[in-house]
């Protein structure tokens, strides 16, 4: 007798409908798998039959043949546990066959019959809804991020018993109610007003999460860098419905999403250590996965101690920065991931960290101050819009009980800046704030008079600059003009963008 079964399976952050097709035949006990299984599904055999037979059900004796198709796509992870149990169950008559149409089963079955959490639900109920189908049955610790999905019912199923009794009509499972976006908890551990002078840090931070520019700080040891970046996701704006589904679904197929929380709110604060590798920042691996660069989409990527991270893993980040995308080819094939993140790094001037401070002397060589600060390559340093100096934090300031202004107030103006970008460029897909503008968005919407003119030529043949840095200044002060509400990019607003770009150092 044969029987098929939907399930779903994952690739890259992408669904794919996967067909179970369990065909039992007469003769010895045998279970025979193919599709493309790895180890994983192919211990699956060994589940599937144990959790059946402790479940009080039946499992006769005879040869099982399932195929797991489109047969060319590899098969991996636990994922099929569910939808093959269920195929044997429909295929012995256990399960009536037209109980199964427009449904997708998925989960992993413990011995006894019970099911566990799998990666990737959110983009796999995405697919099944899009595909048309009518019903997901997951294990129920996952049916809450499932139910983010709006269109399909999805149904929880914490044990392989209740979920048989359930399609035979005896005892029926009540569907996951729809779980909609919630507000974004304003909870924070740090707040801007607890950082100790350095104005004018703070100023370049509130214009790069006004526009989603990148920025570096330079400063030395103690000066405040982490602590200033550390701020900068509580006055980025909200998430939206969207941006949040979007981050969700990569901590998903990452594995990373908290247990009690189906949906994230906060924008991604990445701050992965120096020593990390080439796949984990990236993305990669056998089976390719999201590295940090993706899982600080919509967010924030910090690197600490930017010269520490090395000049190939540092020239990688230039492709994804200026696509807002990362392909990660491998044998088995190639998968894309969403990159469009803030990139914020932090610096000491030299080794030691004390060069040019006015307080105590470098004890570094001028070539080691040189070979360290040439760790960052040009074309690296070209790509981020703000540079700021990060000077020592005088005694009296950091002894001074008066708060600075609060995050929140900050986030508001942000957010009104984020809303008139938004609404300048709501007919172009790939942009949602100034740093996105390509060549043509730039033209169109940074012009300037002849003052401005004026300013930036002289910008560009006193510090030398690309063209990427004559586009990345028009788009800074683009930013600031609208952080004053202004159509008009003024001359004021361009000597504020200008210098924000590296100056040339003397050794």
């Amino acid at each position: 007798m044969l029987a098929k079964v939907y399930s779903c399976a994952v690739l890259g952050l992408d669904g794919q409908i996967i067909e179970v097709e369990t065909d039992k035949g007469g003769g010895i006990s045998k279970f025979i798998m193919v599709g493309l299984p790895d180890m994983a599904v192919q211990e699956s055999r060994v589940r599937v039959r144990s959790a059946i037979r402790n479940s009080g059900l039946s499992f006769p004796m005879g040869v099982y043949t399932v195929n797991l198709a489109p047969a060319d796509i590899p098969k991996r992870g636990p994922a099929y546990d569910l939808p093959i149990a269920v195929g044997v169950l429909a295929a012995t008559g256990q399960i009536p066959m037209d109980a199964l149409d427009g449904s997708v089963f998925i989960g992993e079955l413990a011995l006894d019959g019970s099911l566990r959490h799998v990666n990737g639900m959110l983009p796999m109920a995405d697919f099944a809804r899009q595909q048309g189908y009518k019903s997901l049955y997951v294990p129920e610790v996952d049916a809450i991020e499932a139910a983010l999905i709006e269109g399909i019912e999805v149904i929880p199923v914490d044990h392989l018993t209740h979920l048989v009794n359930h399609l035979a009509g005896v005892v029926p499972i009540p569907p996951q109610l729809f779980s909609s976006t919630e507000s974004e908890a304003s909870t924070y551990a740090v707040d801007l007003a607890d950082v100790k002078g350095q104005e004018h840090v703070k100023r370049a931070l509130e214009v790069a999460a006004a526009g989603g520019h990148n920025m570096m700080m330079t400063g030395p040891p103690g000066s405040g860098k982490t602590l200033i970046a550390r701020c900068l996701p509580t006055i980025l704006p909200r998430l939206t419905e969207t941006e949040a589904l979007d981050v969700t679904r990569i901590y998903s197929v990452a594995d990373q999403l908290p247990a009690d929380t189906p949906l994230v709110r906060t924008r991604p604060f990445r701050a992965p250590h120096h020593t990390i590798s080439y796949a984990g920042l990236i993305g990669g691996g056998r089976w390719p996965r999201p590295g940090e660069i993706s899982l600080s989409h919509r967010g924030v990527l910090f690197l600490d101690e930017l010269p520490e991270f090395g000049n190939r893993m540092l020239e990688m980040l230039r492709q994804p920065m200026e696509d807002k995308q990362i392909t990660v080819s491998r044998a088995a094939g190639s998968v894309t991931f969403p990159t469009n993140f803030m990139l914020v790094g932090s610096m000491n001037p030299c080794p030691c960290g004390y060069y040019g401070d006015p307080e105590r002397n470098c004890t570094c060589s001028n070539a080691s101050v040189q070979n360290y600060q040439k760790r960052i390559s040009g074309p690296l340093m070209d790509r981020i819009d703000i540079h700021v100096q990060v000077p020592r934090v005088d005694f009296d300031k950091l002894t001074d009980d008066t708060r600075g202004e609060l995050s929140e107030h900050i986030r508001e103006r942000v957010q009104r800046s984020r809303e008139i970008q938004q609404a300048r460029l709501e007919n172009l897909p790939h942009a949602s704030c100034n740093a996105d503008m390509g060549p043509t968005e730039v033209r169109k919407y940074c012009p300037l008079d002849e003052t401005g003119h004026q300013l930036v030529g002289a910008a560009m043949r006193q510090l030398g600059l690309s063209a990427r840095a004559y586009h990345r200044i028009l788009k800074l002060a683009r930013t600031i003009a609208d952080l004053t509400d202004s159509e008009r990019i003024e001359p004021a607003h361009i000597a504020e963008a200008i210098q924000y770009r590296p100056r040339r150092r003397e050794y």
